[in-house]
């Protein structure tokens, strides 16, 4: 398994001019390989292989005095960068999306580079952790968590080496090395583990259904509704901050420190809603033997019009991946439904009921089934996630935690409501003005007009 550790750097202000140095020789790199690629293309009629121009690069050294002083992997990995954006290009294309070229990379558009397998280590000097970069430097970085098979020359780091999967072997094939919008370098550490996940479990004892939302963002068949994190204050402060920018003469240097004060609002934003996301992700993953959730079209659904904002806040496709790799790792059953229909049918007997959005409250002309809209829509999703696993029925004594289709409904027959119906059970399809809560003065009135007569 593969793992990702990031941790901040903390630069002095010369470590910070030569960082930058070596991250602007390594966008020129990608420029002119680059033209190099689309050069070839126009006298061969092809593309070259990416092993044909990272051979180009001893000869460049010799006329291109900075690329000396450069370690010669992160030069590969540039060559490799450039490749990989062309396969995520072909990709796209593959699947129907027009694509173009490759563009060239401004100074704002290229903030990493990577030294892959060898020329960086962890070290101890002067009484702080640093980060030894071959032919750069040694930069402190803040260790705010332990990487597996960190080996220092200190033992009095021997904390360090521990891990929370320090039982397996552990590798760090990578780092690299990126700088935010905000002017902060990051340190991120690939770590292979060899070790295989954990195997997934043939019965069930503990399953829940997710239906996410923007008021609430998770409502799950345990009854828990988890709101979606309040970020109205950090919003606030970020149109603030881009209001003042906006007055701010552009290319001067109070415009730059706005510019910073509101990559940092931006930076504040992200990162809280992340750290959410990473946290709700994980209880799940952890809790649960089983995970159903809709497979939702998350960047078609901002493109719609109308909300879109908090749509894009919300940030569903972002938790669905998060949800989806942690489940992975925990040995969770993960599943990913058709959502089509979640929150009209009904989760005790399956009629098909229509509501507008500001129906809150689901109520079942057929059955008498009633229940939060929400919370109907995660049973919905539940069912067709155990259906998809057909894993068989749960072994838990629980009454609210069946695991096939018919014992879910079958609980949720003791949730039943009385509720006037115009129409009898068994029909397929019933729309919403139709529904009449029992006690309403309307059916009062409908009970007294049948009692009585035409």
């Amino acid at each position: 398994m593969y793992y990702s550790y990031k941790y901040r750097l903390e630069p002095s202000d010369a470590q910070r001019e030569e960082l930058d140095r070596h991250r602007d020789i390594c966008r020129q790199l990608y420029n002119h390989t680059r033209y190099r690629l689309n050069e070839y293309r126009e006298d061969h009629g092809e593309l070259p292989s990416m092993t044909t121009l990272r051979s180009e690069l001893p000869a460049l050294k010799k006329w291109w005095d900075d690329l000396s002083d450069v370690y010669s992997k992160v030069l590969q990995t540039v060559v490799e960068r450039l490749f990989d954006n062309l396969s995520s290009l072909s990709a796209l294309k593959q699947n129907g999306y027009g694509v173009g070229q490759l563009k060239w990379k401004p100074p704002r558009e290229f903030r990493s580079f990577t030294y892959n397998q060898s020329g960086f280590k962890l070290d101890e000097k002067g009484g702080q952790t640093v980060l030894s970069l071959s032919k750069l430097a040694d930069i402190p970085i803040r260790l705010h968590r332990e990487i597996p098979d960190v080996h220092k020359s200190d033992s009095s780091c021997a904390a360090h080496q521990k891990s929370e999967i320090s039982e397996d072997d552990a590798a760090l094939k990578q780092v690299t090395l990126k700088k935010e919008p905000t002017g902060e370098w990051f340190a991120a550490f690939g770590v292979e583990v060899d070790r295989e996940p954990p195997e997934k479990p043939d019965r069930l004892k503990n399953v829940v259904g997710i239906d996410v939302g923007i008021l609430k963002y998770a409502h799950d068949t345990d009854g828990h509704a988890v709101e979606s994190v309040d970020l109205s204050d950090e919003r606030e402060r970020l149109e603030r901050e881009q209001r003042k920018l906006s007055r701010k003469e552009h290319g001067s240097n109070n415009y730059e420190k706005q510019r910073r004060r509101v990559a940092e609002c931006h930076a504040d934003l992200k990162n809280k809603r992340r750290d959410f996301l990473h946290k709700l992700s994980n209880y799940y993953a952890q809790e649960y033997d089983l995970v159903a959730v809709e497979d939702l079209d998350a960047k078609g659904l901002v493109e719609l019009d109308g909300n879109s904002r908090n749509r894009a806040g919300a940030a569903w496709g972002t938790f669905l991946q998060m949800l989806e790799y942690k489940c992975e790792r925990e040995g969770t059953h993960f599943v990913a439904v058709n959502p089509r229909g979640t929150t009209k049918e009904c989760a005790a007997c399956g009629v098909s009921t229509k509501k507008p959005l500001w129906v809150r409250e689901h109520a079942c002309p057929s059955c008498g089934f009633t229940a939060d809209r929400d919370w109907n829509a995660a049973w919905n999703i539940l069912s067709r996630g155990i259906k998809q696993v057909g894993a068989g029925r749960s072994e838990s004594t629980s009454s609210e935690s069946p695991c096939d289709s018919d014992g879910l409904r079958k609980s949720l027959c003791d949730f039943r409501t009385p509720v006037e119906s115009a129409l009898p059970t068994g029909t397929t399809s019933v729309p919403a003005k139709r529904v009449v809560e029992a006690g309403s003065p309307i059916c009062s009135r409908a009970r007294s007009a049948r009692s009585h007569g035409p």
